[in-house]
């Protein structure tokens, strides 16, 4: 570690000193977009009062920060989110409906950037590892703005690799950490081998420094009184601070690598790669704009483990500060403050534990997803007689077996509706429309109908879109809570810009969406939006 240290401070003393590009207000020459993973907009605000001046508070005190920033679709799930925030689309256009779903004719699971055309460099490869966005089926403003001048580059980051994959578009390089290595790994989707910049970053063995460190609170005990005290009955194993790196091990190995992500290290090593990666493939160095997109992964393994409520999801937040204020000093000297735009936002929120919100009165539960389907057969079996009319759920939505349907003379619309009401009137169920409903657009003004018809994709989706009740979950799910709901604590999100050049410091209120992002950058590098882009350019601050 303290080699590529070394490396990285001379190569940005040389950016701060020689190589800094001289100031223009015509447009960016980096745009650096950053995801955090499951990070909701209450918690950029919530511990304002504990931040650092220039990480999160560079963005509420000198940037344009919108406080009403929402999803406009019901299944707020990781790549769906990742494939939204740089094309502007939602998932019934980008057919990235989930992190997975089945192939609705064949039943076979589909991974969101599953392509078995491409494999990882110098790492094994699985049958469902994400290798390139084959699947995605929409441009980002990154291939746009590659396709007007193919001097531009857009190089993605992240610690999966659905959050580098999907915001690096069709024509731009991905890379991801590889959790059994702890090394980071484009595809050949992108190339033959890697450039010597990351195979210098990944022969410096950066991950190994992390092993036998503790995460220890930032803060003293009493500054975390609002947040939900460590070892609850219902974590999982490791529910509580400290936490020590390869515990266990006596040497870096897979599980040690893996246990870097649900970490503060993992993001630590995240950043460290994209200022590598900004220094090797000199972003922001000249008159092609450039665009770097970064998604930190730690968060969402956090708040999936022990709930946004908790003092490691506070502490976590904390952490994620310091280490952005660092990042941002960086680019300041290595690209010039007054060159380069910074975004900052998610891809989802997160819902409170089941557990929170019934000590805090709420109706709040975990809905089984294999029971539900064994009731609603049940109960079509009384009408329709026996069989297992619905196959499976797949990314929010009940698949029929239209074969058994064909063979047994059974009325589809009827059947369907049937189903419809069964799914509704389970416990954790809100609501649940048919392909018909959606198709048509029948029900439009309905509770969630619009959020849920966004969600749905004509070729990939099932024949019933469902939505959960607030503050319910499906317990297909391992982890203590979750996201992937149309209410308001999974769809509110962060979206926070800087750029003293462009933008000036300033709240806005009005309700946006995530869509209106990749507009936005277009806008800033003077190129079209990408051609299936919804949203539309939001109202930054002007500069004063």
């Amino acid at each position: 570690m303290k080699k590529i240290l070394a490396t990285l401070a001379a190569l940005l003393l040389l950016a701060g000193c020689a190589s800094t590009p001289a100031p223009t207000a015509s447009k960016p020459k980096l745009v650096v977009f950053m995801a955090i993973d499951g990070f909701p907009e209450r918690q950029l605000v919530d511990y304002r009062d504990q931040l650092a001046p220039d990480g999160f508070r560079r963005f509420l005190d000198r940037g344009t920060w919108f406080s009403d920033a929402h999803y406009g679709y019901a299944f707020t799930v990781t790549a769906a989110g990742h494939a939204t925030m740089l094309t502007g689309a939602y998932p019934h256009q980008t057919a990235i409906i989930g992190n997975e779903w089945r192939d609705p004719v064949t039943g076979e699971m589909v991974y969101c950037t599953g392509d078995p055309t491409a494999t990882y460099i110098g790492h094994t490869t699985k049958k469902l590892d994400g290798t390139s966005p084959k699947n995605l089926k929409v441009d980002t403003v990154g291939d746009v703005l590659r396709k007007i001048d193919p001097n531009s580059k857009v190089i993605a980051i992240s610690g999966k690799d659905r959050g580098a994959i999907l915001p690096a578009g069709h024509r731009g390089t991905a890379y991801m950490y590889m959790a059994q290595t702890g090394q980071f790994a484009s595809t050949t989707y992108y190339m033959k081998e890697h450039p010597p910049w990351v195979t210098a970053f990944n022969d410096a063995k950066p991950a190994d420094a992390y092993f036998g460190r503790e995460w220890k609170p930032l803060l003293d005990d009493a500054s975390y009184a609002k947040s939900l005290p460590d070892s609850q009955k219902w974590y999982p194993k490791g529910g509580a601070l400290p936490k020590k790196m390869g515990e266990g091990s006596d040497k870096p190995g897979p599980l040690y690598y893996g246990g870097l992500l649900p970490s503060p290290f993992g993001d630590d090593l995240t950043l460290n790669f994209a200022r590598a990666a900004i220094v090797g493939e000199n972003l922001g160095t000249d008159d092609s704009p450039d665009i770097i997109s970064i998604s930190l992964s730690g968060h969402d393994y956090v708040n999936h483990a022990y709930s946004a409520e908790s003092r490691l999801s506070h502490d976590h937040t904390l952490q994620l500060d310091r280490l952005l204020q660092s990042f941002y000093q960086d680019l300041d000297r290595m690209v010039g403050k007054d060159n380069y735009v910074l975004i900052l936002t998610a891809d989802h929120g997160f819902m409170p534990a089941p557990e929170v919100s019934l000590a805090a009165g709420r109706n709040a539960g975990r809905q089984s997803g294999s029971q539900a389907i064994a009731r609603i057969n049940a109960a079509l079996g009384k009408q329709f007689g026996e069989g297992a009319w619905v196959k499976y759920f797949s990314a929010s939505a009940a698949e029929l077996d239209k074969k058994l349907i064909a063979e047994r003379k059974v009325d589809l619309a009827a059947i369907t509706e049937a189903a419809r009401k069964q799914l509704e009137a389970e416990e954790g169920v809100a609501v649940a429309y048919t392909r018909a409903e959606i198709v048509s657009n029948s029900r439009a003004g309905a509770p969630f109908f619009d959020q849920m018809r966004k969600s749905w994709n004509a070729e990939r989706s099932g024949d019933i879109q469902y939505a959960l009740k607030p503050y319910w979950m499906m317990t297909s799910s391992t982890s203590s809570t979750t996201h992937g709901s149309p209410h308001p604590y999974d769809t509110n999100i962060p979206i926070v810009f800087y750029g003293p050049a462009w933008i000036g410091a300033g709240r806005v209120d009005t309700r946006v969406e995530e869509a209106d992002v990749a507009p936005t950058i277009a806008r800033l590098l003077g190129i079209p939006p990408p051609a299936t882009a919804e949203g539309k350019p939001l109202p930054l601050t002007p500069p004063r």
